[in-house]
């Protein structure tokens, strides 16, 4: 599969329609970006049935900003709606070969129980 030009207007329907997605937020000045770039291109060749997305910080400036993006390239990691990672830097292949094997193999039933426990702490407190 390709990797998807991901914007402000097509960012929500990209999370909403795929399992996983792979966010690398990167710009054309940046050196580090560009030669993490073709990584990303192989492993989006590697796992048709993840969904890869590009998002130029110039460009989107806005959905850059929403996500706090200080450091290029940053790889974010979408899964069942759910941020599971979120890191500035360039992974070698492997590491990122090993990253999607670590998010396919994470068990969504447990992280989705762990996320509505810590949001029902909270109202418990207040209550």
């Amino acid at each position: 599969m390709a990797v998807k030009e991901l914007t402000a207007n097509n960012f929500d329907e990209t999370i909403e329609n795929n399992d996983t997605v792979l966010i690398d937020f990167w710009a054309s000045w940046c050196g580090p970006c560009r030669a993490f770039k073709p990584t990303f291109e192989k492993a989006a060749e590697a796992h048709p049935e993840l969904a890869f997305a590009s998002c130029d910080t110039e460009a989107q400036q806005e959905l850059a900003a929403t996500f706090q993006i200080r450091s290029i390239p940053t790889l974010m990691v979408f899964r069942e709606k759910v941020l599971l990672y979120a890191q500035p830097g360039a992974l070698p292949g492997e590491a990122l070969e090993e990253l999607i094997t670590q998010v396919k193999a994470l068990d969504m039933t447990e992280v989705h129980a762990k996320i509505a426990a810590q949001q029902a702490e909270p109202a418990a407190a207040a209550s």
